[in-house]
Order: C-alpha cells, then structure tokens, then sequence
C-alpha cells in the first residue's frame, strides 16, 4: 500500500516532468518560429538595402545583397552609369578577387559602349579577348547573383605595351611632352633634383627645344652645365655639376631598362584610347609592362600622362549619361609610392577636374591607405574585398577603412571586412541623385570572359593584326637637338687649343659635342629653327 507521502512524491515527479516537457516543447516552437522568419527578416533587410541602389537609367551590375550568409538574388546592387565618372576605388588583400571585379566592371562598360583603359601590371586580364569557360559552377554563381541571362562573351581588346620591346603594340611618348614632374617620379630624383630638372626643361622650352628622346635631353643637360651654358641660366639660378650627374646616372640606368624603347616617336595619341567596334561596344585597351617590368613606376606614371593628355584635348562635357571613358589604375600604390608633393597635388588636381570631361577612374590597390586622402575623397564608389588584421598595422588600417564607410545597423563592419569570402566586397556607391548608397555585403557576379591569360602568342597575333600596329610600330628616329648638334660640329673648324688635352675615357659623344665652340652659336639660333616656346600644362606636360 502507498502511502500519503509516496502519493505525494509520484505527482510532484509527474508535475515537474510535465512542466519540463512543456519547457522544451516551447523551447523547439519558438526555435523553428525563428527558423521561419529568419529568411523572411533578411531578405527584407537585404530588400531595404537594395532600395538604395535601386535605378531608373542604365547601370553597372556588381551583384546581390548577402545578410547574415544568405544570398538574396533579387537585391540588386548596382552603380549608375551617370555616376562612373565620379571615380572609384577597389581594394582588398591579395587573392581576394579585386581582378575579376575589375575585369567584370570593365566587360560591362564595354557593352554599354563606353571604352575602358586597363593597366594589365600582372598580366592577369588578356582574358578579356576571349569568352569565358561555360560550367556548372559559374553558372550556379550567376544564377544567385542575378546575371541569369549570363553567356560566355569575349570583348573587343587592344594590347598595348609600354615601348618596342613588349608583345602588344608599342607606344611611345617624347621626352618633352611627358615633362619634368612626371619625368622626375620616374627617375626618382628628390625635390631638389627635381627642381633642376624643372629648370632644364624651363631653358629648353624656351628655346623652342622639342626633347624627343633620352640622348637629347642628355645633350642639353651637358649644354647647360658647360662654361658656355652656364652663361644662358644667368639671372634664374644655374645646374650644378653635382645634380647634374645624379640626374645623367638616373637617365643611364632608366636606358638600360628599357627607357631608350619608349621615350621617342611615333608618339601615342590619346584620342586611339576613345574608339568603339563595328557593334557599338567599348575597346578595351590593355596596357602592359614590355621591357619595363623593371621599373613599374614607368608604368603607372605613364598612364598618369595619358590621363592628364586626355583633361588637355577633351572638351568639357558636365554631367553626362554615361562616361567617354573610364580609366582603372591597377596597383595604384606605384603611383604615390615616394612620389613628390607636387606630384600628388598634380593627380590630386586631375582626378577633381577631369569628371568634366567625362573621363571616370577607378584605382585599384590593396589597402585604402595606400591612396593620399585628398585623392581618396574624391572617389565615389568604394568595392572593397576582404581586409587582413595579421598586425597592428593591419589593424590600423581596418579601422581607418571602416571609418570611410556610412553608418550601418545591418553589419559589424570590421568583422564583415575579415570575413568576406573570395569574389565578396563590401560596396557603397553614388546613387543617381549624388548621395551615399546603403553599405551593401555583395556577392559578385562572374565575368563572362576567360578568367585567365590567352598567352603570349595569341596576344602577339592580335597587336599584329590591329589597326594600330601600322601607326606606331616602326620606330621614327627624326632630326632633333642631338641630331643638329652632330652636324653642326662636323661642318665646324675645330678650334685649336694651346695645350693638348688628355682624351677622357668615359667622355660621351654628347660631352665632345659640348666641348665644340659651335654648339654655342647653334643653341641660340634653335629657337627659330624649332618654332616657338613650348607651353605645358598639368604635371608640366606639353600643352598640345
């Protein structure tokens, strides 16, 4: 028999047993509640986002909205074509996709008509040329990125390489257009060399001196630091021997790395870089290193010249539709790596006026940081791909690039920048009327051409088969101040000195020629054989 106590102990047993029942009953409801309304909550916030994004014009598409690792393919993410030339930077460490956003902005800017130009520092975007590789996988991305009507396509692509000896069609520029602020970040010279060599250019200039390669600016620097030249500086200061023969090394060492291919004529017109196919689509014109792989800095300065030739010879457009071109600078930190603070005012002054003109640009690095703040204010639309924080630097950095960003109540910014996965970015850009988009986590869609090289024969066949290839690539070597120096102490006497020197091994041709009491007269008289004093503009480049 039970007794009361035992009774009394069963249903307390029962009761709590019960309640704990209920309890976890309660417990899985409200988890599988949650569970249902978890898609429904973040496609609304990847909704809301995709609201600030939203256009009613033609538009770049990166991508879809992704909240808390779910992608949403209806949410759109897109920059207006209105707004490309308002600038743009992509960013992210190394692996993390930054070249095939670039290659799939640049696919679409070509579609819509709009030509692009590409610094191919690596060699990554000859793919561009070719359509791309058709498998499951791509398509899976495509299809949650919102590109469902995705198709391998190649885009019509010019290879050009930096001087004669690359693989695209070489292109040149003349010592005197490309100025002595660019010519100085080249070669590496400090302020005061840099200075000097302002002043060099200063004489020539007005003179009516045309510098066409690298022997003729050595001819004048030799000119002006001889006693006979140094009487023309008189009143304006004078080159020091010192200076001189640093800025002499600094153009020995630049000829043998490949500066003697690339400074002379034929020299490259910028209005090449503005041309459309047979269909209407952009040319996308690739830049590559040639014989100057040795010296990067060449290269991204050398695009610095183009861009700053295109603010000089296109007219002012305002507000347009869609820009003439866009400009994307890979491995933007050569350009401001050890660059001179005339230089940085210079790109600083070009990025702010050449909107204008309907020319967008877009720079391309691994770190915010690496681009000067004056320039990265100006740079609407920031794709920015996953970040590392391996060191206090690195740390700084995120912080300082979080900072860059608009409030965001959806996303923890910095542990969102670490913990995008490849071909993911974190995006703001310019919407339609100018202000801000919504922080957007994005997953990007693919390209739809070759995501890799085509090789070095095929891109040699296609710069051979160009229209180009026949303005640019025979060398021209005319008569300029090396050539009439040369002939002018060949048909003078040679004055006889009262004591015989002795011959200097290491004394150039440009050395004997300065020696010659000819070489005074022909300089003086050069101005109105060469034409008038030569103008420049931004970076000191020749005003055309």
């Amino acid at each position: 028999m039970t007794s009361p106590e035992e009774k009394l102990l069963a249903a307390r047993k029962a009761a709590a047993e019960a309640a704990a029942a209920l309890e976890a009953a309660e417990r899985e409801a409200a988890a599988a509640k949650k569970a249902a309304e978890a898609p429904s909550t973040n496609s609304d916030a990847a909704q809301e986002i995709a609201q600030g994004y939203a256009v009613s014009a033609a538009a770049l598409d990166l991508g879809t909205v992704i909240v808390d690792g779910q992608v949403d393919p209806q949410a759109a993410v897109r920059i207006p074509l209105r707004t490309v030339n308002r600038h743009g930077l992509v960013a992210g460490a190394t692996g993390t996709g930054k070249t095939k956003t670039l290659q799939g902005i640049a696919e679409q800017l070509s579609a819509a008509g709009v030509p692009v130009v590409l610094a191919d520092v690596k060699g990554d975007l000859s793919g561009l040329s070719a359509p791309g590789a058709d498998d499951e996988k791509l398509r899976a991305r495509a299809n949650e990125t919102g590109a469902t009507d995705w198709t391998p396509t190649g885009f019509p692509t010019q290879f050009v390489s930096l001087g004669t000896e690359g693989i695209g069609v070489p292109v040149r520029a003349t010592i005197t257009s490309f100025g002595p602020i660019l010519l100085s970040k080249v070669l590496g010279l400090n302020a005061t060399q840099e200075s000097t060599l302002g002043l060099i250019f200063h004489w020539a200039d007005t003179q009516g001196l045309s510098l066409l390669d690298l022997k003729d600016l050595r001819a004048v620097i030799q000119h002006l630091t001889s006693d006979e030249g140094k009487a023309d500086l008189k009143g304006i200061g004078g080159v020091s021997a010192t200076t001189a023969g640093v800025i002499l090394r600094a153009l020995v060492n630049l000829e043998g790395e490949g500066g003697d291919t690339f400074f002379g004529e034929p020299e490259f017109e910028t209005a090449d870089l503005l041309r459309l196919d047979g269909s209407g689509r952009g040319i996308i014109t690739l830049f590559e290193l040639g014989s100057q792989a040795a010296r990067p800095t060449m290269f991204s300065t050398f695009l610095m010249w183009v861009l700053a030739d295109l603010f000089q010879t296109l007219p002012e457009v305002g507000d347009v539709d869609k820009p003439r071109l866009v400009f994307i600078f890979d491995e933007a930190h050569l350009l401001f790596a050890d660059a001179s603070k005339a230089f940085l005012e210079q790109v600083e002054q070009t990025v702010k006026l050449i909107r204008s003109k309907g020319v967008g640009v877009f720079f391309c690095t691994q770190l915010p940081t690496d681009i000067p703040n004056p320039v990265l204010s100006q740079l609407g639309a920031r794709v920015q791909h996953a970040l590392r924080a391996f060191t206090p630097d690195d740390q700084k950095a995120l912080s300082k690039t979080v900072r860059t960003y608009p409030k965001t109540k959806v996303y923890d910014l910095e542990e969102a920048l670490t913990s995008l996965g490849i071909g993911e970015a974190i995006v703001t850009v310019l919407s339609e009327t100018g202000a801000p988009t919504p922080v957007a986590w994005t997953r990007l869609r693919p390209p739809r051409s070759l995501m890799d090289t085509i090789g070095e024969d095929a891109i040699r066949v296609a710069a051979r088969s160009s229209d180009l290839q026949a303005k640019y690539g025979q060398t021209i070597d005319r008569e300029s101040a090396y050539e009439r120096l040369s002939a002018k102490v060949a048909q003078a006497p040679v004055e006889q000195e009262p004591q015989r020197r002795t011959p200097v091994a290491e004394e150039t041709a440009a050395e004997r020629i300065m020696r010659n009491p000819a070489v005074k007269s022909f300089l003086r008289s050069a101005a109105s054989a060469a034409g008038r004093e030569i103008t420049r503009s931004l970076f000191g480049t020749r005003r055309r």
